[in-house]
């Protein structure tokens, strides 16, 4: 990886975009920020930055992952229906990421406002904690509150069988919701 320090920030999410489109595998948020010479605290918001420019990046356990010009998805991804309250927030998203998922984003379908969607990038324990110290500290609220605890998650895993034991495991804890007729569009 060609070290960018110094760099401007769109020179710096060029860069990002660079590494990401030469890799064969993941590329971790830590050596990405090695890379481009700024802290992965950094790189989190470039990333998101260059998500809502429209590019295709997508979190997984092991890294990110380009998948512009990649025709079929090196990785799969899977958006799942949940309904839960706050209390459970924390036992949702520990379930994804102890079974090697990460919780892309949050999505909930107001029937007044439309699709609202937020981007989460939470792939481990850690990454659970700050999300909820966040939400506990920001005292704010999580998004799905607005649509009495449904909501929607985009989970990327390495594979399709990871996937499904998530979704099995979300089963099992009660936390899966029906997709309904006018949220089939939202696939």
């Amino acid at each position: 990886m060609a070290r960018a320090a110094n760099v401007g920030g769109a020179e710096r999410r060029a860069a990002i975009i660079s590494e990401l489109a030469a890799a064969t595998q993941p590329v971790s948020g830590s050596a990405l920020a090695k890379a481009v010479g700024v802290s992965r605290q950094v790189v989190v918001q470039d990333i998101a930055l260059l998500r809502a420019d429209g590019h295709d990046i997508v979190a997984t356990s092991r890294g990110y992952v380009l998948q512009e010009g990649k025709g079929a998805s090196q990785v799969p991804t899977r958006l799942l229906k949940v309904h839960h309250g706050p209390d459970d927030l924390e036992d949702e998203l520990t379930t994804i990421v102890d079974l090697g998922g990460a919780v892309l984003n949050v999505m909930v379908n107001h029937r007044v406002y439309g699709k609202i969607t937020a981007d989460l990038d939470v792939r481990n324990r850690r990454d659970v904690e700050c999300y909820l110290e966040s939400i506990r500290t920001g005292k704010s609220f999580p998004l799905m509150t607005v649509t009495s605890g449904y909501h929607f998650h985009r989970i990327a895993a390495e594979t399709e069988t990871q996937l499904d034991e998530i979704e099995q495991a979300l089963r099992e804890k009660g936390y899966l919701a029906q997709v309904l007729p006018y949220e089939d569009d939202l696939q």
